[in-house]
């Protein structure tokens, strides 16, 4: 049997604990791309074993914000066309397929992007009504770049650069534990609330009273959570927890804040 032959693509992806989602994501991507990067950020768990057992190259870093980690992994891959993906993240076989087409020659655009769906806990494929959300994840790093931002990781397109769609989607399965979910919201939270802090933004009352029941509404019907049952239901409380958290913490620091001065 002959050789797969390889696309000169660099896949990375950033872990923290991901040792039950991190060898899918890796297993939708390492026989066709030309390496695997893994960014750990300081796993306790088995995920750089299973990452390293799995053919991935893997690289410690240490934690200075969302953006940063992507960026110094842009800086470790040896192509110039990056393939980011996320914990929990798959491509799936008609994306792959898409992507070989691709590269057939030279791709015409320098930027593409990808179709994201959320595939629950309990579910083999996607609802045919699944949320999602695009977003910039096949690029040639000579056009685009993940911003070194603290709280936000989004590949900025540079002037004169071309981008189009792609039609298959990269299937997402959220964190299937919740204790770990949790753990997540808090480091998180603490984050966006310093930094709010340090922009000065203050949070008034009736937001403490209306981040949750929004988010809630926003993650049940704005995001279709209703279509899954009880498992939207849970689903939705855990993003509104998440929003909560941050307005809550940044209100407690602001008032804090002010006692001490």
């Amino acid at each position: 049997m002959s050789k797969i032959k390889k696309l000169p693509i660099s896949a990375f992806i950033i872990t923290k604990n991901e040792q039950d989602r991190i060898l899918k994501s890796i297993a939708s991507v390492i026989a066709w791309v030309d390496e695997v990067i893994v960014v750990d950020i300081g796993s306790t768990d088995a995920t750089t074993t299973i990452a390293e057992a799995a053919g991935a190259n893997v690289l410690p870093n240490k934690w200075t914000g969302y953006g940063n980690p992507k960026s110094f992994a842009e800086s470790q891959c040896q192509n110039r066309w990056l393939l980011n993906i996320n914990p929990g993240e798959s491509i799936t076989p008609k994306l792959a397929s898409e992507i070989k087409a691709l590269f057939f020659s030279e791709p015409e655009k320098n930027i593409y992007k990808i179709h994201i769906i959320d595939l629950l806990a309990h579910e083999k494929t996607a609802h045919k009504w699944a949320y999602g959300c695009w977003q910039f994840r096949l690029y040639n790093k000579h056009y685009g770049n993940f911003s070194p931002s603290f709280l936000h990781d989004v590949v900025t397109p540079r002037h004169g650069s071309s981008i189009a769609k792609l039609k298959g989607k990269i299937e997402h399965r959220p964190q299937q534990e919740l204790h770990f979910a949790i753990e997540q919201m808090n480091d998180c939270s603490d984050m966006q609330a310093n930094d709010m802090l340090e922009r000065g933004h203050n949070v008034s009352p009736a937001r403490m009273l209306s981040e949750f029941p929004t988010a809630f509404l926003k993650s049940y019907i704005f995001k279709r959570g209703f279509i899954y049952g009880w498992w939207g239901v849970m689903n939705a409380h855990r993003y509104a927890l998440s929003k909560y958290l941050k307005i809550a913490k940044q209100y407690q620091r602001q008032h804090m804040s002010h006692f001490r001065n």
